[in-house]
C-alpha cells in the first residue's frame, strides 16, 4: 500500500519531474516543479482552489514518483519525453507528432526543385511555411508548376554537364529540360526568383512585367500568347490570395491566444512567416476553463514546441507564466534566441484580439457541431437498437479486423465507439502469437480471447481491491460487437463468448459486390439498411476506422522490418541511430537520398555514421 504521508515527507527541495498513476500502474498526468516538495504536496492539499479537472486526477492517484534534475530546464525537457511516451490523461493532449507541410526549394542546387516537405531542416535550402492546410499547399505547387516549367526529378544537374536527353515532361511542357541543357542556369534562375517573389508576397512587380507583354502580344494580335499572360496573372493572384493578412514586418512569428466558456478552452494559434499569416490551428481542451489562463498558455506552449517541426523567433501571447524558463527551452531547440512578448499596444496586440476572437469562433462552433451529432448519434443508435431488438441502446460499440498480407506479420485491431464516437483512447492492437499463416478465424478467435480474459481478470482484480471499474484497460465491456465480415466471423465471436460465459449481442457488417456496406448479420439473418440513412453512414464509418486501424499497424510493422533489416547491414549505425534515422526520415528511400547536412541534423548521427550511410547507399546504387 502506497504510504502518501510518508513519501509525502520525504519529498526533497530540488527541481524535477513528478509522475502520477492509477491503481493499475498507469501514468495519468506528468508534471516538472522548480521544488518537488512544494508542488506535489499541493495536490493533496485543501482542495477547494483546485479546478475540476484536477480534483478528479487527484482521486484517481494511487501513487506518484518523482525524477530529481540539476535545473528546472533539465525537468521542463524531460516531462516533455515523458508526456510524449506515456500520453496521460491529464495533460494537455495535442496532436505534437504532427509535422505541417512546409513549400521546399532546393536552393544549394544549380537548377532547384519545387515541392511539398514535411522535413524543415536547416541545409542551406529555403522553406516556406508552415501551413496547416495542406490542400491548399499542394494547389499552390500544382499552380507554381503550371506557370513555371521546372524540374522534379532527383538528378544532379550541374550547368555545363548535361548529356541527358530530355524525359516526356519536356515534351509536355511541364519542365524546360536542365539536364538536356536546353536552359541556363541564368534563365532557370530567374523562375526560382520569381517563384520566391510570390511566395513572399513580393508580387507586384511579377504582375506587372507580365500585364506588360499581355498588352503588347495583345497589340500584336498575338491573342494566344496574351491569354497566357493572363492565366499566369490569375494564378498568381490565386496563390497570393491564400495568404490573407499582412504584417509590417517580414518575420517568423507565432500569436497564441485562447478563449474559454464555462467548461472548456480554446487556444488558437496563427503563423505568421515572412509577414504573412500562412495558417493557423485550433486546440480544444475540455474541462480545463478554471485553471489560471497563463499556466495554460504555458503549458500549451511547452506541449505544442516540442513537437512541431519549426519554432519562430518571436512567439506573442497576452500572458504566460513560467516565460523565462519556456524561452530557454524554445532557444534550446531552435538553435537560436527565441523571444516569448507580451504586447501591450498597437498591431500586435491587436493581432492578439483577432486571434482570441477566432478561437471564440471556433469554440463555439465547435460545441455547435458536438451538439448536431450528438443528437445525430442519438437517432441512429436508438433505430439500430429497434433494428437488432436490443435491450438497451448500445452506447459503447466495439469491431475488430484482421490485417495480413499472405499470412505474414498478421495483427488484429480493436476499436471502440462511444455514444457514436471513436473513442481513440480505448483502442487496442494485437500482435497474433498463436496463428500461423493467413488465418482470419483462428486470428480473430484468439485476439476475442486474449481481450476479454483480460478483461474479465480486471474486473476479478477491482473488485477484490474495492476499486472503480474505470481503472482498467479492458473491465469494461462493450454493448454489442459489430465484426467486420459476414457469418463466419459474427460465429467465432459468439463461441469466444459462449466458453467465457459473457453475454454480448454479436452482429457483422456485410459488403456488396463492389465493397460497399450494405447491412449487418444479426441471428443469422441480414437486415439490410438504407444506404443514405444516418444509421448505415455511422456503421460505415465504424467499419472503415476498424479496417483502417488495422492496416495502419499492419503497414508500420512492415515497414519497420524493412526499414531495420536494411539499415542494419550499415557500419556504425546502430538500434538507437536507426530509431532516429526512422524517425527523421520514414523511409528508406528518403534517407537514401539525404544530405550529408540532413543526416547530420539527425539525432545521435555523427560525422562518421552519415559517411557510412552515404557510402553504402553509394556502393548499392553501383551493384
Amino acid at each position: 500500500m502506497f504510504d502518501f504521508e510518508l513519501q509525502l515527507k520525504t519529498l526533497p527541495n530540488k527541481p524535477g519531474v513528478y509522475i502520477m498513476k492509477n491503481t493499475l500502474g498507469e501514468v495519468i498526468y506528468v508534471g516538472k516543479a522548480k521544488i518537488l516538495k512544494n508542488r506535489v504536496r499541493q495536490y493533496f492539499q485543501n482542495s477547494k482552489n483546485h479546478s475540476e479537472k484536477v480534483k478528479a486526477m487527484v482521486r484517481n492517484i494511487a501513487e506518484f514518483e518523482y525524477i530529481v534534475t540539476d535545473s528546472e530546464m533539465e525537468a521542463l525537457l524531460l516531462e516533455c519525453n515523458l508526456i510524449k511516451k506515456y500520453s496521460p490523461k491529464y495533460n494537455i493532449a495535442l496532436k505534437d507528432d504532427k509535422f505541417y507541410p512546409f513549400i521546399k526549394i532546393t536552393t544549394n542546387e544549380d537548377f532547384p526543385r519545387v515541392f511539398v516537405t514535411r522535413n524543415y531542416a536547416k541545409d542551406g535550402n529555403k522553406y516556406f511555411g508552415p501551413y496547416t492546410n495542406a490542400g491548399a499547399v499542394y494547389e499552390t505547387i500544382d499552380l507554381i508548376k503550371k506557370l513555371y516549367p521546372l524540374r522534379t526529378c532527383r538528378k544532379n544537374i550541374v550547368e555545363g554537364q548535361t548529356t541527358s536527353r530530355p524525359c516526356l515532361n519536356y515534351y509536355l511542357k511541364l519542365c524546360s529540360a536542365p539536364c538536356a541543357g536546353y536552359i541556363s542556369k541564368a534563365d532557370y534562375g530567374v523562375y526560382i526568383k520569381n517563384i520566391i517573389g510570390i511566395l513572399t508576397g513580393r508580387d507586384n512587380d511579377i504582375i506587372a512585367g507580365l500585364k506588360k507583354q499581355m498588352e503588347e502580344a495583345s497589340e500584336n494580335l498575338e491573342f494566344e500568347q496574351a491569354a497566357k499572360y493572363r492565366d499566369k496573372i490569375m494564378a498568381i493572384k490565386s496563390i497570393v490570395q491564400k495568404q490573407k493578412m499582412f504584417t509590417a514586418k517580414e518575420d517568423d512569428e507565432d500569436f497564441i491566444n485562447m478563449y474559454s466558456d464555462d467548461k472548456d478552452v480554446c487556444v488558437q494559434v496563427f503563423f505568421v512567416r515572412d509577414g504573412k499569416v500562412s495558417g493557423r490551428e485550433h486546440f480544444v481542451i475540455e474541462d480545463r476553463s478554471g485553471d489560471d489562463r497563463a499556466d495554460i498558455l504555458s503549458e500549451f506552449i511547452s506541449s505544442f514546441y516540442s513537437g512541431t517541426a519549426n519554432i519562430p523567433k518571436n512567439i506573442y501571447v497576452p500572458e504566460v507564466s513560467d516565460s523565462e524558463l519556456l524561452e530557454n527551452f524554445l532557444t534550446i531547440r531552435r538553435g537560436s534566441k527565441v523571444w516569448i512578448k507580451i504586447p501591450q499596444k498597437g498591431e500586435k496586440k491587436d493581432m492578439l484580439y483577432m486571434v482570441s476572437q477566432n478561437a471564440k469562433i471556433t469554440m463555439e462552433n465547435f460545441k455547435v457541431k458536438i451538439l448536431q451529432d450528438k443528437e445525430i448519434n442519438k437517432t441512429s443508435l436508438n433505430e439500430l437498437a429497434e433494428l437488432l431488438e436490443l435491450e438497451e441502446i448500445p452506447l459503447r460499440i466495439e469491431s475488430y479486423d484482421i490485417s495480413n498480407i499472405q499470412g505474414v506479420d498478421s495483427v488484429g485491431s480493436m476499436v471502440v465507439f462511444e455514444n457514436g464516437k471513436p473513442k481513440n483512447s480505448d483502442y487496442r492492437r494485437f500482435k497474433i502469437k498463436t496463428v500461423k499463416g493467413a488465418n482470419d478465424y483462428d486470428s480473430m478467435r484468439e485476439i476475442l480471447q486474449r481481450r476479454f480474459k483480460r478483461g474479465l481478470d480486471e474486473v476479478k482484480a477491482i473488485a477484490e481491491r474495492n476499486l472503480e471499474l474505470s481503472k482498467g484497460k479492458f473491465s469494461f465491456f462493450p454493448d454489442l460487437i459489430m465484426m467486420d465480415g459476414g457469418k463466419g466471423q459474427v460465429n467465432i465471436a459468439l463461441e469466444v463468448l459462449e466458453e467465457l460465459d459473457i453475454n454480448i449481442p454479436v452482429c457483422g457488417m456485410v459488403k456488396d459486390d463492389k465493397h460497399r456496406t450494405r447491412g449487418l448479420i444479426y441471428n443469422n439473418k441480414e437486415i439490410i439498411i438504407n444506404r443514405g440513412s444516418n444509421l448505415m453512414h455511422m456503421i460505415t464509418r465504424i467499419q472503415d476506422e476498424v479496417h483502417r486501424f488495422a492496416i495502419t499497424y499492419h503497414r508500420s510493422l512492415r515497414d519497420k522490418k524493412t526499414l531495420h533489416s536494411i539499415l542494419e547491414d550499415i557500419p556504425n549505425v546502430g538500434e538507437k541511430r536507426r530509431r532516429n534515422l526512422l524517425i527523421k526520415f520514414g523511409s528508406v528511400e528518403n534517407i537514401k537520398n539525404a544530405t550529408m547536412e540532413e543526416l547530420l541534423d539527425t539525432e545521435s548521427i555523427d560525422r562518421k555514421a552519415a559517411e557510412s550511410i552515404i557510402s553504402y547507399f553509394n556502393e548499392s546504387k553501383k551493384s
